[in-house]
């Protein structure tokens, strides 16, 4: 067809996806009326409507939605062949969108960025940050090219490789110091702190409470675990936390941490991408660079003693 361009595939595809003219817009880097410009051209290319436009949000027409399909469908095929292309480079080099999930983005990737640009110059690292369930959206319809989040996802589409293992630790307000660390069991009766449902974390903390079928006394929601832990600091219950964000969340928190009793809790963090992508070979290198940086910040961590081994001055506590 005359006059249709990738540009134009691009920004439908993503006003399909978002369904609003001012985050798609956002999305492609462009203005709003300047997107809309361009959706108005691919319908006059097309000859017929692909988009109803309300006062809030769009809606596709029928042929909108098959439309968007197809144009997914071509735009993973143009992606793949840029991939393909890449993977015959020697060293990385290219854009790199990898996606990483919140509770591990703000403590894991500077130190895998940082070291992906001075090993490799030519490449362009492009994080998005986002929960499990979006990556893997986005992973299978070919907008990330690998993500770092906690396994397992059990997607058939998607490879995934276990990088290292970190556990929950129990954070409760500073004048809980001296108490004795609660069984699983006994955070029933206690007021938790939860991340807000979407989140792989809340999931895994649930299920080492096994709170599934039972909820605790009372359950709080934050949107962030810098939340949860200035809510522990201001008394209003207890949260859980991974390793790698003790230092970082509980560095301003009048908080006390304590590793779990036996069987503790932990998760198995790793990296998942598309089976059928070109770049899977390149992808070994980038796995180690973060295995690396999640045992430096294990390190940094150090070991936390159990409250029933030693008196309350030798737990490690907030600064």
């Amino acid at each position: 067809m005359i006059g249709l361009s990738m540009k134009h595939l691009r920004y439908f595809e993503a006003l399909a996806r978002l369904g609003h003219f001012g985050r798609a817009a956002e999305s492609c880097a462009i203005s709003q009326p300047a997107l809309s410009v361009q959706i108005r051209e691919l319908e006059e290319l097309i000859g017929a409507p692909l988009v109803e436009r309300g006062s809030r949000k769009i809606r596709l027409t029928s042929l909108g939605e098959e439309f968007a399909e197809r144009v997914r469908a071509i735009l993973r095929s143009v992606d793949d062949l840029a991939e393909l292309a890449r993977a015959t480079q020697v060293s990385l080099a290219g854009r790199l969108r990898i996606g990483v999930i919140p509770t591990i983005a703000p403590y894991l990737l500077p130190d895998v960025i940082k070291t992906l640009t001075q090993r490799y110059p030519g490449l362009d690292p492009r994080p998005r940050e986002a929960v499990t369930q979006r990556l893997i959206e986005d992973l299978q319809e070919a907008r990330l090219d690998a993500a770092i989040v906690a396994l397992p996802v059990s997607e058939p589409t998607l490879e995934e490789i276990p990088l290292f293992d970190e556990e929950f630790v129990l954070v409760r307000p500073l004048e809980d110091a001296g108490k004795p660390v609660p069984s699983s069991e006994m955070l029933h009766e206690m007021r938790l702190l939860l991340l807000e449902e979407g989140h792989c974390f809340r999931e895994q903390a649930l299920s080492f409470c096994n709170i599934a079928a039972a909820p605790p006394r009372e359950l709080m929601e934050g949107s962030s675990l810098t939340t949860l832990v200035q809510m522990v600091g201001a008394g209003i219950g207890v949260t859980l936390l991974p390793q790698m964000a003790v230092r970082t969340e509980t560095r301003s928190a009048d908080v006390s941490v304590f590793r779990l009793l036996e069987p503790r809790p932990f998760r198995t963090i790793g990296m998942i991408w598309r089976k059928t992508n070109p770049l899977v070979s390149q992808f070994g290198p980038i796995a180690e660079i973060v295995r690396d940086a999640g045992t430096r910040k294990k390190r940094e961590f150090g070991d936390l003693p159990d409250v029933s081994e030693a008196p309350s001055s030798q737990l490690f506590m907030a600064d």
